[in-house]
């Protein structure tokens, strides 16, 4: 009746090994490393580089725990902050031979000290938060009227294309802060330009506008679409953030909007905010233009990956923002390639300009702190539109470079740092203390009077409440969540939730003592009686928590992600381990006469005396 089969065993011990061994990670702490990774998209960090700062380090007599390459950057880890600084300083002399114009960003760091073997069982510790960890915040402001002015750029060449395809006559396109202004030679002209693009750009109101004996059209955007073209501005500008700092392996970033033109930034664990700037100031933005062979006629001239110098046009064929997706490919001749897609909007543009321009070079240039660079120059082949492929003489590993910065370099419009603050290592420790501390008091104090209201069921309550407790930070580090300040309270709240499922077990055992059952069938019938009142209770609680992880954000969601986790733990832990628990106690006693529950009081309200059989307590009532 109280036998658990060895196969439930099996898995309680698994289980119980599993949590240690994932939450053990968490109690090794940090130590200060050192990461460099490169200071523009366009620069790579690989091997090389990892062999080049052992080479650094080991010229200045630094031995590093370790130098590792992550596959975004690489990062050396030191025993103290000393030699973290010394390295962080010879490093940056060796990598960065022009200090005005620096290659790679070496930046002060926290990493685990978990060992290798855990690390290889992807037994790996919490992210910590920012109020945890420490580390940057940012508030910054999106420039509203830069992406409006990308927008109007865009209808520009748009409405320049349509024109021409139509073969309709204009004199020039002017644009003004909030849409276009079209110059016709007559009235006739005028009627049919204005018929084409309120066609083709439904978001602009066209009129008639003559003056000065001048023929004109005048296209404004309507307010809605000011604020739909705003609005994917700032997400579009999430997105790249996401992208770019997830590139440069911070832990566990938070990026998010607020507001209407405003972005947070938060990057724990990064203790010097200059070069947190360095790493916002990555983001980029794309352009597709024509390259014009004369650069002394060029509109711009910009320098190329490979070396060299390439002159633009000046009209901008396709944004970053038009991009759909870019990826690694191989053409139709088994070369290396990387796969287009662009909007039907900039498909269109895009057609047009290649069907004119046949055999003519056309350059990727990704601008970065307001200097570009052309990451690919290729020839026009043939006319293509919303779908085509960059080919040229590369390898794949650089087609997937190149896919990856024409992914990731679009930003829609330029940002602004307007506030930003720093939480030290020694206020996010501070934190953690008090935290493990609220949780640790909150333990003691459930134990004592679960062990003395309850006896030896109050015993296995508590072991089972711990192991709880391990399933749950395992859990976390398993999923690799982020613990903030809300999450820790989380911990705390659902070690008293959980605790009231034994009580509940222990109470309908008691009830079943009382009720003159022998004390094997009490604890089966205590534990299959509790069970329905027990996931009643967690389920409503689980949907309490699943709202506000569907509809919170920030620290909300924090607390809610440990909160659902803790209430799926308590449910196993309460039920499953503490029968277990109960099961290999007593469950091999044949005629057991008593179970150490504490005091079971008798129907008349008078108790049984401590050792006295149950159902001789019965007969006396």
């Amino acid at each position: 009746m109280n036998r658990y089969p060895l196969w439930k065993y099996l898995i309680l011990g698994f289980t119980l090994l599993a949590g240690l061994l994932y939450t053990l990670p968490n109690f090794y702490g940090e130590a200060p490393a050192v990461q460099i990774s490169g200071a523009r998209a366009t620069v790579k960090v690989d091997a090389e580089v990892t062999k080049l700062v052992e080479q650094t380090l080991q010229s200045v007599q630094i031995t590093p725990d370790y130098v590792r390459f992550d596959g975004n950057s690489v990062r050396a880890r030191f025993d103290n902050i000393d030699t973290q600084i010394k390295a962080r300083d010879a490093l940056l002399k060796a990598l960065n031979t022009d200090p005005a114009d620096p290659r790679y960003i070496v930046a002060l760091n926290l990493v685990s000290r978990t060992p290798e073997w855990m690390a290889g069982l992807r037994a790996l510790p919490m992210y910590l938060g920012l109020d945890l960890r420490g580390g940057v915040h940012f508030l910054m402001e999106v420039d509203m009227r830069g992406a409006l002015r990308q927008a109007i750029d865009t209808y520009s060449s748009d409405a320049r294309t349509a024109l021409r395809e139509k073969r309709i006559r204009f004199t020039g396109i002017v644009r003004e802060t909030n849409g276009l202004t079209v110059t016709l030679p007559d009235a006739a002209e005028a009627a049919k330009a204005r018929d084409l693009l309120f066609e083709r750009m439904p978001s602009m109101t066209w009129t008639r506008d003559d003056a000065e004996g001048t023929v004109r059209i005048i296209g404004r955007l309507s307010q809605q679409a000011i604020t739909e073209i705003q609005n994917q501005a700032v997400t579009q500008n999430v997105e790249t953030l996401h992208k770019r700092v997830n590139e440069l392996g911070v832990s566990e970033p938070v990026i998010q909007r607020q507001g209407l033109d405003r972005v947070v930034v938060q990057l724990p664990g990064v203790q010097d905010p200059a070069r947190a700037k360095d790493i916002l100031g990555r983001t980029a933005t794309l352009q597709f233009r024509l390259v014009e062979p004369d650069t002394a006629t060029a509109a711009e001239v910009v320098p190329t990956r490979g070396g060299g110098n390439v002159g633009l046009k000046r009209d901008v064929i396709a944004t970053g923002e038009q991009l759909k997706q870019a990826a690694a490919t191989i053409d139709q001749d088994q070369r290396p390639a990387v796969s287009v897609k662009l909007d039907d909007v900039a498909g269109r543009n895009m057609r047009n300009v290649t069907r004119e321009n046949l055999g003519k070079p056309m350059a990727i240039v990704l601008y970065e702190k307001g200097k570009g660079e052309a990451l690919s120059v290729a020839t026009i082949q043939g006319e293509f539109g919303t779908d085509f492929q960059i080919t040229g003489n590369f390898t794949p590993q650089e087609t997937a470079d190149l896919a990856l910065l024409t992914r990731a370099g679009a930003l829609a419009a330029p940002m602004e740092i307007i506030e930003e603050g720093t939480i030290g290592p020694s206020l996010g420790a501070e934190n953690i203390a008090k935290g493990f501390n609220s949780v640790l008091y909150g333990f003691i104090a459930i134990a004592v009077f679960m062990c003395a209201y309850y006896l030896l069921f109050g015993v296995f309550s508590t072991i089972a409440l711990a192991f709880n407790l391990l399933c749950l930070v395992a859990v976390l580090s398993l999923l690799q969540a982020t613990l903030t300040l809300p999450g820790m309270a989380a911990i705390a709240l659902t070690l008293g939730m959980a605790i009231d499922a034994n009580v509940l077990i222990n109470e309908r055992v008691r009830e079943e003592l009382r009720n003159g059952a022998p004390p094997q069938l009490a604890i089966h019938k205590g534990y299959e009686m509790a069970w329905g009142t027990i996931f009643d209770s967690n389920v409503t609680t689980l949907i309490a928590g699943i709202a506000l992880l569907t509809f919170g954000s920030g620290p909300v969601r924090g607390f809610a992600v440990v909160h659902c986790i803790g209430i799926l733990t308590s449910m196993f832990s309460a039920v499953m381990f503490s029968r277990g628990l109960v099961n290999l106690w007593y469950g091999r006693q044949k005629r057991l006469k008593s179970v150490s529950i504490g005091t079971v009081w008798r129907p008349d309200g008078t108790k049984a005396k401590p050792g006295t059989d149950v159902a001789e307590a019965r007969t006396e009532a």
